[in-house]
């Protein structure tokens, strides 16, 4: 799809609902429900983080979408797809600002090249006890991604028709953090596995964008 149609149609997104848990929900692990009844007492303490939905136009001018691949270490998410962002830090003015400060410090994007639309439906992560709050925005910029090597092992391009596209919905056997294979559902871009929350997320913003395109 043109940036510009995309670009244009994405504007409209403030005047629809978001689908929130139900559409988050088609993609979670199906350990979900039993981490989060588990997790009652943690999410008291839970630390709060700011992730960013950015869309761009490619070379081409088509729209695109942006994840990383983080560095493997000694974490939870070693490994793991994910958006580009991070936790609340003492100095950031709002989680949005934290999205857009940790975006900026892991795939190089000017903040003042970012037009954030709207936040999405927050969820809790009991393996790491975080709540994140998504947002989605876009860059008209011609973007050039420089990573940051200590926490982005590969930066990933994802097409919007890639993103749109049906089939690349799959189950896939994964090790999770408590070193337990287990069958997940999960998007298969660029030949990555993308799953747990980042795939939550990107469910909600499928369902959104296919009210708007």
């Amino acid at each position: 799809m043109n940036f510009d149609e995309f670009s244009l149609n994405v504007s409209k997104i403030k005047n629809i609902q978001l689908p929130g848990q139900v559409s988050q929900l088609k993609m979670a692990p199906p350990f979900r429900k039993e981490l989060l009844e588990k997790s009652k007492e943690a999410i008291n303490f839970a630390k709060k983080a700011g992730v960013l939905a950015l869309f761009y136009p490619d070379r081409n001018y088509e729209a695109s979408l942006v994840l990383i691949l983080r560095k493997t270490y000694e974490g939870v998410h070693s490994g793991q797809v994910g958006f580009p962002g991070g936790k609340l830090e003492k100095h950031d003015t709002s989680l949005e600002m934290a999205a857009l400060r940790e975006t900026n410090e892991e795939i190089g994007v000017p903040i003042n090249n970012i037009k954030v639309l709207t936040a999405l439906t927050d969820l809790y992560i009991p393996p790491s006890n975080f709540y994140v709050q998504p947002y989605l925005g876009i860059s008209s910029y011609n973007v050039s991604f420089y990573k940051d090597d200590l926490e982005v092992e590969e930066i990933i391009e994802v097409p919007i028709k890639h993103f749109f596209n049906d089939d690349l919905v799959i189950s896939k056997k994964v090790s999770t953090s408590y070193n337990v294979e287990i069958e997940v559902p999960a998007f298969y871009l660029n030949e990555y596995i993308v799953w747990g929350a980042t795939a939550m997320i990107l469910s909600e913003i499928k369902d959104l964008l296919k009210q708007l395109m």
